[in-house]
């Protein structure tokens, strides 16, 4: 039988103050950084103070922020923002886009890497399992905002959501599903010794692929058969791909 989704995606309401599942996603994604980051300076992998710590993360999560804002800004309704300048800053209204975020949060890390000077692909690659069951949790909660869904089917799990027509792909947590099963798989490889910046362009790649196959269970406009999430996100995949092949036929080895 279908599933009707009720979720109210605001989990408490203080006043004009809203706390969104949305924005607790997102909270958690970042402590779970800064969580992990402890953990492998505690075990020696990395040599980062716990202000460091705190600084890199602070910078990540800015970096995040104002990455996928714009991005959402410039890939996806251009022309409004132009037209409602002012709505580029209600990020409470909505409209976060993950290649944004990803480009913003690769170039805060590396800047702040550069200043402090440590290795950027280090930390990148410490940072690939909390930054994709990070993902994972924002996609449970476009899940809970009734967004992000996938064209209308019959499956026998297929998703009613509210002021939506038609029983829906719950597109968002068959993503879900595949960043908690891309974190794992990560997970596993973390224990083994890699060169530096292979599980960072690892992590990009399967990105890429995976998000353009299951994008085809998005509902999205499209262009010659692809939205721009796919042409963004096969871009991803070949500049991964490329580099893993050109400088990681040998991960396992030290540079």
């Amino acid at each position: 039988m279908p599933f009707t989704s009720t979720i109210d995606p605001v989990l408490l309401q203080l006043g004009p103050l809203q706390i969104r599942y949305y924005g607790i996603a997102y909270v958690l994604g970042f402590l779970l950084m800064w969580w992990w980051l402890r953990r492998a300076a505690n075990k020696g992998m990395i040599r980062l103070t716990t202000q460091q710590i705190e600084d890199i993360v602070f910078w990540l999560m800015v970096g995040v922020v104002v990455g996928a804002r714009l991005g959402h800004v410039l890939f996806w309704n251009l022309p409004y923002f132009l037209a409602n300048p002012l709505k580029i800053f209600a990020v409470w209204e909505g409209g976060m886009a993950f290649h944004g975020g990803l480009i913003g949060i690769v170039l805060a890390g590396w800047l702040w890497c550069r200043k402090h000077s440590f290795s950027f692909y280090h930390i990148a690659d410490i940072l690939t399992v909390p930054v994709i069951f990070g993902l994972a949790l924002g996609r449970f909660a476009n899940f809970t905002n009734g967004e992000l869904y996938g064209p209308i089917t019959n499956v026998p799990w297929c998703v009613q959501f509210p002021g939506v027509e038609g029983c829906r792909h719950p597109y968002q947590l068959y993503s879900a599903c595949k960043r908690v099963l891309i974190g794992l798989v990560l997970l596993m490889l973390s224990h083994k010794h890699w060169k530096e910046g292979f599980l960072f362009w690892l992590l990009l790649a399967v990105l890429g692929a995976g998000r353009f196959f299951l994008d085809f269970l998005r509902e999205d406009a499209r262009w010659f058969g692809l939205s721009i999430g796919q042409y963004l996100s096969a871009a991803v995949f070949l500049i991964a791909a490329f580099i893993l092949l050109h400088s990681y036929r040998s991960p396992s080895k030290t540079i």
